[in-house]
């Protein structure tokens, strides 16, 4: 569906309403010049009736734009009296047909056409031209006109085109950077809350056995109210971290691979939870940063999880795999009288937001109950 010919049309400036005005003038000059003399000779009424509707036209067609139909049908007739009007007729005629309103511009031309012919047979000449001729005549410079006008419309409205086609593009490109940013940031806040709730967990079992271990050394009370200040002062450099990431800022800890399951291993096995760790992963190709920490996340909120709904029970971690096929990781711990491990507040969030991340890197997570055991098995894809 074309655009409509006022959005298309650019604004009229007053350097380019000054140059038509001028160039109207000059056309106007040129034809009445060729008829002054025989409408002041012959029909001096004429002579005074072609000034005033002359004066009239240009007047009339500043406001073109406004009522352009109206205006150009005007001038038209203007024509059967005054050959000075031509200038600013022709000007509302070209407007009008960059509108490319076909019936209407017909109709003007039309008119115009025969309000020369009527001209003509008022006004003597000096020529001795046939009425056809004038008509040819009439017709060909009407149709120049008409031309002239369609041309400007269609190439002012194939540049509208083309300028709003490259606005939506960029606009569309805006779009989906910012989409990506959000999409990144989301994913960063993701990987830090992960962080953030393991961390939370070490603090809360070592505050919870601060609270009920009355009988504990004074070195050993110390020990662990150090460790607590320590992971206090950890999770708290990675809170700064996720607020860092809401503020569009990058995070400067190096994300985790699959080699850091070990550290996470013994920072467990340090905050009392008994972990068998077995990485089963061949030579050659290495695991892909992505997969890796999605593994990593996944074995940590494992852990959260024991250490949250099974306190004192073993956790055993295997993971295995081959470049040509799927990595795949079990994280196994005991229930520990627990009905259901997630019964507890809060517990079950952590799970989905595991699972979406691992369909989103393409593999798929088993959330299971053996005989005495809850598990968590994951498959990865090798290759990303």
């Amino acid at each position: 569906m074309p655009a409509p010919p006022d959005q298309y049309a650019p604004p009229l400036t007053r350097w380019g309403q000054t140059w038509r005005l001028v160039l109207a003038f000059l056309v106007s000059l040129l034809t009445w010049s060729q008829v002054a003399d025989a409408e002041a000779t012959h029909r001096p009424w004429v002579f005074w009736a072609d000034l005033v509707l002359g004066l009239l036209s240009f007047v009339l067609v500043v406001n073109r734009r406004r009522n352009p139909f109206a205006i150009a049908l005007l001038l038209a007739c203007f024509g059967v009296l005054s050959a000075s009007s031509v200038g600013p007729a022709s000007l509302a005629l070209v407007s009008l047909a960059t509108r490319r309103e076909v019936p209407r511009l017909v109709g003007v031309g039309l008119v115009s056409v025969a309000s020369g012919l009527v001209f003509n047979l008022v006004v003597p000449h000096t020529t001795d031209d046939s009425w056809w001729v004038n008509l040819v005549f009439a017709v060909v410079v009407t149709a120049a006109f008409v031309v002239w006008g369609l041309y400007v419309g269609s190439r002012r409205e194939l540049l509208w085109s083309l300028r709003d086609r490259a606005d939506q593009a960029e606009r569309q490109q805006e779009l989906q950077v910012e989409r990506a940013r959000a999409l990144e940031r989301e994913r960063i806040a993701r990987e830090m809350h992960d962080v953030l709730a393991h961390r939370i967990s070490l603090i809360s079992m070592h505050a919870g056995a601060l609270a009920y271990r009355t009988d504990l050394p004074p070195e050993r009370v110390h020990e662990t109210a150090a460790l607590i200040s320590s992971t206090s002062h950890e999770a708290l450099v990675e809170l700064r971290e996720v607020l860092g990431v809401l503020r569009e800022s990058e995070p400067t800890r190096p994300q985790p691979t699959l080699a850091d399951l070990r550290e996470l291993a013994d920072e467990a096995t340090a905050a009392g939870v008994r972990v068998l760790l077995d990485v089963d992963v061949p030579d050659g190709p290495a695991v892909p940063d992505r997969i890796g920490r999605t593994v990593y996340r996944l074995v940590q909120e494992g852990l959260t999880n024991a250490r949250k709904h099974a306190p004192g029970s073993p956790v055993t971690v295997a993971v295995g795999g081959a470049p040509d096929g799927w990595l795949r990781v079990v994280v196994r711990n005991g229930r520990n009288g627990l009905a259901d491990p997630t019964a507890a507040t809060g517990a079950g969030l952590g799970l989905v937001g595991m699972r979406e991340r691992v369909e989103l890197a393409g593999g798929r997570l088993e959330v299971r109950e053996d005989p005495g055991a809850f598990v968590l098995e994951a498959w990865l894809p090798w290759q990303q």
